[in-house]
C-alpha cells in the first residue's frame, strides 16, 4: 500500500520539484508551472479577432529603419495552445509567446530571423472593450556573417491604438 502511495503521489511531486529546481537545463522552455492555469487560458475572449491597429513611432535610435507611423490589420487566433498573429494584407504570420496576462493587460512577443537579422517584437496592450492601447517595442539585431554575433542593434518604440473590426465580441 505504501509503495502505491509513493508511486502515485511522492514520485510525481519529486519530478515537479526537480523540474522547477533544475529548470535551466537544456530543453527547458521556461514554463513548468504557472499556478495551475496557462496564460492562454487567462486571455479574455475579446483578445481574439481582427483589429485595425495604428502605430506611431515615439522613440528610436535608427530612424532610417522604422516608419514614423503605420496602420495595420492584426488577426489574432488560436489553434490548440498556439496563438497566431497574422496580417491578411502582407501575408505575414507568426506564433506569439505570452509573457503576461492580467487586469485586461497583455504582453506578448514574437521573434523571427530575416536575412541575417533577428527581429524581436514585444507588444504590451490594455484591452478596453473593443479597443486597446499600448506600446510595441521592436529590436532589430544585425548579425555578423562570420560568427553570427550581433554587430548592430536598432530599436524602436511605437504607441499603439487598436480597434476591433471583426470577432466574437462585436455586437
Amino acid at each position: 500500500m505504501f509503495r502505491k502511495i509513493l508511486k502515485l503521489f511522492i514520485l510525481p511531486l519529486f519530478v515537479i520539484i526537480l523540474s522547477v529546481n533544475f529548470g535551466n537545463c537544456d530543453g527547458y522552455n521556461g514554463e513548468v508551472l504557472k499556478a495551475g492555469i496557462s496564460l492562454q487560458e487567462q486571455l479574455p475572449k475579446s483578445f481574439y479577432g481582427t483589429w485595425r491597429v495604428k502605430s506611431v513611432l515615439t522613440e528610436t535610435n535608427s530612424p532610417a529603419n522604422f516608419r514614423k507611423e503605420n496602420t495595420d490589420i492584426w488577426n489574432l487566433s488560436k489553434s490548440g495552445s498556439v496563438i497566431n498573429l497574422s496580417n491578411p494584407f502582407t501575408g505575414a504570420s507568426a506564433s506569439i509567446t505570452l509573457s503576461y496576462v492580467g487586469d485586461d493587460a497583455i504582453r506578448f512577443t514574437k521573434k523571427g530571423n530575416y536575412d541575417g537579422k533577428i527581429l524581436t517584437d514585444t507588444v504590451e496592450i490594455k484591452l478596453t472593450g473593443d479597443k486597446f492601447s499600448g506600446t510595441n517595442t521592436l529590436v532589430l539585431e544585425t548579425l555578423s556573417d562570420v560568427d553570427n554575433s550581433v554587430i548592430k542593434t536598432a530599436k524602436a518604440v511605437y504607441s499603439l491604438k487598436g480597434e476591433k473590426i471583426a470577432g466574437t465580441s462585436i455586437e
